[in-house]
C-alpha cells in the first residue's frame, strides 16, 4: 500500500494514456518487416507479440476496475460493507494498490482505504485494513480473481507448490512458494465461508438415481511443533505424526451397475475426524434430494468408525429401509477370507488355494452363512486368536455380505471409486518421502484437490466469486 499520489481521475487518465501507448505498440509490431527464419527467431518473435498484448490486456483491466470503482452502485455497497463490520473503522481516504492480473502484468489502481483508528499505547502494532471496492469485485491478497483460481488449481494439478511456481513462471507470472501456498488457503476458506454464509447452489438431483456412496481413510504426514527451546540454528523442532483424511465420494450408476460419466462425483475430505466427514456426507446428500433416489448403497471396507454411523445416516436423510443398502467391500472381505485359508497351518498351500476359492465363490454367490459357519467350524477345532480375530469379522458384517442381492439389483460390490479417490486425491500430491503438512494447509489442499479431481473446479470458482465481501471480513 502507498500513500495516494494521483486522484481517482488523475489515474484513469494515467492508465488512458498507457493503454493508448500499447496499442501503439501493437501497431508497430504489426507493421514491423520480421524477418522470421527458423524456430529461435519464430518464439522471439511470439515472446513480443504475447508481452505487449498481455500488457495491453492487464491496462484495460486496470481501466475497467478503476471505472468500476468510481460508479454510484459500487461506492453504496463499499457503506454497506463497512457499517456490516463489526469493529469500526475509519476512512483513511484512497490509496494506490498494486495488484496482479493473470496476464503476468502489474497494475495499479487507486481505491478507498479503510482501517481502525491508531491508538495511542498501539501505535507501532500493524494495523490491516481493507479496500471494500476491491472485495466487492473479488480482488483478494492483491490477485484478480481469474489469477487466483488459476493459482490456485495449477497448485493442486501438479505435484508440488515448486512446480506450481515454475508453471506460473514459464507464463510470465512470477510468485514465491509462500506467496502460492497462501493463495490456496485463503481460497479454500472463501469457499467454505461461502458455504456456509451463502449456501451451496447444485444444479443436479438423484432423483430416480442409483447412488452410491463411499468413504475411506488415507495417510498424510502432519507437522506439529516440538515443545521446548529452539535449536542453535534457531529453527524449531517438529513431530511427524501420521494423521488419517477422511475422504468421502458419491456417484451414482447406470442400469448396468457401472459409473455414469453424465454426473460428476461429489468428493470431498477432512482431517478433523469421522464426525466431521459424515456431516459432510449428510450436507451433499441432503443438497442433491438422495432422499428421492431410487437406490442407495453404502459401500465401504470394515471399519468400524465407518459402519457404526451409516444408520444414523440413513435415518437422518429418511431414507426408507427397502431404499438403502449397507455393503462391505467385497474385495476386503475376500482378503479377509484369504487370511482364514492362511491359518490353516495343517492344509497344504494348493489345498489352501483350492478353499479359498471355493469360499470365494460362495461368498460371492450369497453363501455369506454358510461361509461364516465354516469358519467357526474352523476355530472350534484350533482355537488360534488370530482365527478368532477373523470369525469376529465375518459374523459382525455378515448381513453386510449380500453380494448376490446386490448384484442381482445391478449395483456395484466394490469400493474402487473411493480407492482411487484416496489415491488421486491424497496419496498422489499430500503423500510422499519427507513431505510434511501444517493442519491447516493440508485441509485446503483436499479440499481444493477433491473438488478439482471431481470435475467440480467451475462449480467451486463460482462459489467464491458468489461470496459476499462483508463475510470476508
Amino acid at each position: 500500500m502507498r500513500k495516494v499520489t494521483c486522484s481517482v481521475e488523475g489515474n484513469l487518465g494515467i492508465l488512458e494514456n498507457d493503454i493508448y501507448d500499447s496499442q501503439l505498440e501493437i501497431e508497430w509490431l504489426i507493421n514491423e518487416e520480421s524477418h522470421i527464419k527458423d524456430p529461435d527467431s519464430l518464439h522471439e518473435v511470439e515472446q513480443r507479440t504475447v508481452e505487449i498484448t498481455n500488457k495491453l490486456a492487464a491496462r484495460i483491466i486496470a481501466l475497467k476496475i478503476q471505472n468500476s470503482l468510481k460508479r454510484n452502485e459500487i461506492r453504496g455497497e463499499e457503506k454497506k460493507v463497512i457499517r456490516s463490520v463489526p469493529k469500526k473503522l475509519k476512512n483513511q481516504g484512497v490509496r494506490e494498490v498494486n495488484i496482479s492480473t493473470s496476464f503476468g502484468v502489474m497494475i495499479t489502481v487507486v481505491a478507498s482505504y479503510f482501517s481502525r483508528a491508531a491508538q495511542k499505547d498501539k501505535r507501532r502494532k500493524k494495523r490491516n485494513g481493507i479496500y471494500p471496492g476491491l472485495f466487492l469485485l473479488g480482488i483478494h491478497d492483491r490477485l484478480t480473481p481469474k489469477l487466483a483460481s488459476e493459482i490456485s488449481s495449477t497448485a493442486v494439478i501438479v505435484g508440488s507448490y515448486a512446480e506450481a511456481r515454475q508453471v506460473m513462471g514459464d507464463r510470465g507470472i512470477s510468485l514465491d512458494i509462500k506467496k502460492i501456498c497462501n493463495t490456496c488457503r485463503r481460497y479454500a476458506q472463501r469457499a467454505k465461508l461461502s458455504a456456509r454464509t451463502e449456501g451451496y447452489r447444485f444444479s443436479e438431483t438423484l432423483s430416480g438415481c442409483r447412488v452410491v456412496v463411499s468413504v475411506d481413510g488415507g495417510r498424510v504426514r502432519i507437522r506439529e511443533k516440538k515443545r521446548g527451546p529452539k535449536t542453535k540454528k534457531g529453527r524449531s523442532g517438529y513431530h511427524g505424526a501420521w494423521r488419517e483424511p477422511k475422504l468421502l465420494i458419491i456417484h451414482t450408476v447406470n442400469a448396468q451397475g457401472k459409473v455414469d460419466r453424465s454426473f460428476a462425483p461429489f468428493i470431498d475430505a477432512s482431517m478433523k475426524g469421522p464426525d466431521a466427514v459424515f456431516s459432510l456426507l449428510r450436507f451433499y446428500l441432503e443438497k442433491i434430494n438422495v432422499n428421492e433416489a431410487a437406490k442407495v448403497l453404502f459401500v465401504a471396507d470394515g471399519a468400524r468408525w465407518i459402519w457404526n454411523r451409516v444408520g444414523k445416516l440413513f435415518a437422518s436423510l429418511g431414507l426408507a429401509p427397502d431404499q438403502c443398502h449397507e455393503l462391505l467391500d467385497f474385495y476386503h472381505a475376500a482378503e479377509h477370507l484369504n487370511k482364514v485359508a492362511g491359518l490353516q497351518k495343517k492344509l497344504k498351500p494348493a489345498q489352501r488355494r483350492r478353499w479359498f476359492a471355493k469360499h470365494r465363490a460362495m461368498l460371492k454367490n450369497g453363501g455369506s452363512q454358510e461361509v461364516v459357519e465354516a469358519i467357526k467350524e474352523l476355530y472350534r477345532r484350533s482355537r488360534n486368536k488370530k482365527l478368532k480375530t477373523e470369525r469376529d469379522y465375518f459374523i459382525r458384517n455378515m448381513h453386510r455380505m449380500l453380494y448376490s442381492d446386490v448384484a442381482e439389483k445391478s449395483l456395484p460390490i466394490g469400493s474402487g471409486s473411493v480407492e482411487s479417490a484416496i489415491r488421486r486425491v491424497v496419496n498422489l500430491r499430500l503423500k510422499g518421502a519427507s513431505l510434511f503438512w501444517l493442519q491447516e494447509t493440508a485441509e485446503a489442499m483436499l479440499y481444493l484437490r477433491a473438488h478439482y479431481k471431481a470435475g467440480r473446479w467451475n462449480m467451486l470458482r463460482e462459489h467464491v466469486f458468489s461470496l459476499k465481501a462483508a463475510s470476508v471480513i
